[in-house]
């Protein structure tokens, strides 16, 4: 099972996103883009405009995290744009089902975003139309939270389902991860890793994605499910 990082571009400075980008080109697997729409979460970002330019300054694959409403009518424009992984809500998603196919014949990898307080076994039979299921470790909205360590039993049911249905799903977590939490994360499952201020933060921002991926790496090698585990 292969840790990929994916630096959180709502902790950078949002002036300079190419030059942001490029600090982390050749050490993160993906550039993660939270688009938020002040409806679904009280917090306002970027939209398509500033991914498609954003697209044209870095080769890192764009992984697009889409906290709005309507996801069904928006999300297949991020995907034809380009994004490398485009996820949706499923608190907000009306045909999710529909809409990740869609991502998906647009050309990227279709993910399910999931918040603290949302159960993940009623997803189960969605799992193969997803290539990534999010976790969120934070409520959505903000930057710079507190990890919430009461998703990590949540972390290890998804990671057990999707051992038993054998689909090659990752698991991503997004929210306040940091050197002081990554471990528990990959032990519980994880194997994609948000991190947003804990990279952007940090004067050598490839310095900290590698002392991140170093962490994640030895905590998935220890981890009882990595052995047992057929997906990814």
């Amino acid at each position: 099972m292969a840790v990929q990082l994916a630096p959180s571009i709502l902790s950078a400075d949002f002036a300079r996103l190419a030059d942001e980008a490029e600090a982390v080109s050749g050490v993160a697997d993906w550039l993660h883009v939270d688009v938020m729409d002040y409806h679904f979460v009280p917090n306002l970002t970027i939209g398509l405009p500033v991914v498609e330019a954003l697209l044209k300054h870095t080769g890192l694959p764009l992984d697009c995290h889409l906290m709005i409403d309507e996801p069904d009518r928006w999300a297949p424009g991020y995907a034809e744009a380009g994004a490398g992984n485009v996820t949706i809500h499923a608190e907000a998603s009306r045909s999710p089902v529909r809409t990740l196919r869609m991502i998906r014949a647009a050309g990227a990898r279709a993910g399910l975003a999931l918040n603290p307080g949302t159960p993940v076994e009623p997803w189960e039979d969605l799992l193969p139309e997803l290539d990534m299921l999010l976790l969120m470790t934070v409520e959505p909205g903000f930057g710079g939270q507190s990890f919430l360590d009461l998703v990590l039993p949540k972390l290890r049911r998804a990671r057990e389902l999707a051992s038993r249905r054998g689909t090659a799903v990752w698991l991503q977590v997004d929210g306040g991860v940091s050197a002081e939490t990554i471990e528990r994360c990959a032990d519980a499952g994880a194997d994609v890793f948000v991190a947003g201020s804990a990279v952007y933060d940090a004067d050598d921002r490839a310095g900290a994605v590698q002392s991140l991926r170093a962490l994640a790496e030895q905590a998935t090698a220890r981890a009882s499910w990595s052995d047992q585990d057929t997906s990814g």
